[in-house]
C-alpha cells in the first residue's frame, strides 16, 4: 500500500491514489476521508477550501469555477508526483466546478501516511501544487456587480 517509510521509492499493494474527480456536484467530506482510511496510516491531513464572502476588500456573492478538459489529467499527474515524493499511504482530490455558492466547499483534499508529520506535507504540497498548477479558473461576482476572473 503506497510508499513504505523504509524505502521511499519503492510501492508495494494498492495505488496510494484513492480518489480523484473534477465534479459539477456538492463535495463529501465523508467520501473523501472514506477513501484515504487506511489501517496503516497514524495520520490522515485535510484541506478544505470553501467560498468566502470576500476577496481583496470586495464583497463575494458567489463564483463560478471553469476546468479545461486536460484538468483531471493534470490533476492525476499532480498526485503521481506527491505519491512518489511522499510516503503515501492513501491520497483523494476533489475540486468542484460549476457555479458554486458562499460556503460551498469548493476543494477537499486528504492525504493519509504512516506519521502525522509526513501527512501534514503531503497535504500542504498536494493543494499547493493542485492550486498552482491544474487548469481551473474562478469567476468572482461580487455584491457591487463587478466581477473578476482569477487564475486564468
Amino acid at each position: 500500500m503506497g510508499i513504505t517509510d523504509e524505502h521511499p521509492g519503492e510501492r508495494s499493494g494498492p495505488d496510494p491514489i484513492r480518489l480523484l474527480a473534477i465534479r459539477d456536484t456538492p463535495l463529501s467530506l465523508d467520501e473523501v476521508f472514506a477513501a484515504v482510511r487506511d489501517d496503516a496510516a497514524g495520520g490522515t491531513a485535510f484541506f478544505v477550501g470553501t467560498v468566502r464572502d470576500h476577496d481583496g476588500g470586495a464583497s463575494v456573492r458567489g463564483l463560478g469555477y471553469t476546468g479545461h478538459p486536460t484538468a483531471e489529467a493534470v490533476l492525476r499527474r499532480t498526485a503521481a508526483e506527491i505519491t512518489a515524493k511522499y510516503p503515501v499511504r492513501a491520497l483523494a482530490a476533489v475540486h468542484r466546478v460549476g457555479d458554486l455558492e458562499v460556503g460551498d466547499l469548493a476543494v477537499v483534499v486528504a492525504v493519509a501516511c504512516a506519521h502525522r508529520g509526513d501527512a501534514f506535507d503531503a497535504c500542504r504540497r498536494l493543494i499547493d501544487t493542485l492550486k498552482e498548477e491544474v487548469p481551473i479558473w474562478k469567476h468572482q461576482l461580487f455584491t457591487d456587480g463587478g466581477e473578476e476572473w482569477v487564475g486564468a
